[in-house]
């Protein structure tokens, strides 16, 4: 799918997501029934302050570049998160036409970054790759997890992990949620490196396996994982829940350090603690073994 494609979709998808309440539409309740799901193109035309024959253009492809002033003026309108406005930037560049320069992705983790990881004996952590690829990981968070390390190839993709291995629909509580959001943050990446084989061989074996994916691949969101709260039930320790902060690897623009904490004296916090005094041969093959 070429750039014009990917710009449609996207806009399509935004705008079938939104009704007219959501931005202050009013709409007549003896008018006939809407034709199309969410907005009409007029009304995000009208709001965002462009002709509706130029936004139709838009979303027919035929419009490649547009003013920063036009492009915020639609993510303001489509209420696109920050991710998603960058995104937008990315497909209606006037700098570039839509396009971006490919970046080579990289594997390696920094000694200097392992070491950091290490000293974390109570909160797991991990580097994130391309495709969610799982790059680097502490003890805790193999034991939390999955020891991905284990893993080659398209078997080190934690968003793989997610939709294809049963074991991880029982560890999160929130599966649909997180699974969604690993969905945004494939399509994220596919944006950055449209070309890099192993992104496209995974979004496309997740296409064809997983119902879910496809769905939530097909909506066009986007998403950059930076903080927030992740519900685990361990089949050790029961009930873990955990805030994690994201922070990128200096250097490295495609590597990100995940770091989950929990709350001090609380049971998540017990939780943990106890799983860190387990010996990584004592609970890494019932913990969590990929079902193949």
């Amino acid at each position: 799918m070429d750039d014009k494609d990917t710009l449609a979709d996207f806009l399509r998808s935004a705008r079938a997501r939104l009704t007219p309440a959501d931005v202050g539409v009013s709409v007549n309740p003896h008018a006939p029934a809407r034709r199309v799901p969410g907005l009409r193109r007029d009304e995000v035309a009208g709001l965002a302050g462009v002709s509706v024959d130029y936004y139709a253009r838009m979303e027919q492809g035929r419009v490649t570049q547009a003013s920063v002033a036009v492009v915020n003026a639609l993510a303001g309108v489509l209420h696109l998160n920050e991710a998603e406005r960058s995104y937008l930037f990315s497909l209606l560049s006037a700098s570039t036409g839509g396009r971006i320069q490919q970046r080579r992705r990289t594997h390696a983790v920094r000694t200097s970054v392992r070491t950091i990881m290490d000293s974390f004996t109570t909160q797991p952590a991990f580097v994130l790759g391309v495709g969610m690829d799982v790059l680097a990981m502490n003890d805790l968070a193999k034991l939390l997890l999955k020891d991905f390390t284990k893993a080659s190839g398209l078997g080190r993709s934690m968003a793989r992990w997610t939709f294809l291995d049963p074991s991880a629909r029982t560890l999160y509580l929130d599966w649909d949620i997180v699974a969604c959001d690993v969905a945004a943050m494939l399509r994220h990446d596919a944006r950055s490196h449209p070309n890099d084989r192993a992104l496209n061989e995974l979004i496309g074996e997740l296409t064809v396996k997983s119902d879910e994916f496809r769905a939530w691949w097909s909506q066009h969101r986007v998403w950059e994982c930076t903080f927030g709260v992740k519900r685990f039930e361990h089949p050790i320790v029961g009930r873990v829940d955990v805030d994690y902060e994201t922070f990128p690897v200096p250097g490295e623009p495609d590597q990100q350090l995940f770091v989950y904490s929990t709350q001090p004296a609380s049971a998540s916090n017990d939780a943990l603690r106890i799983l860190a005094s387990w010996r990584t041969d004592q609970t890494d093959a019932p913990a969590l073994e990929s079902t193949r």
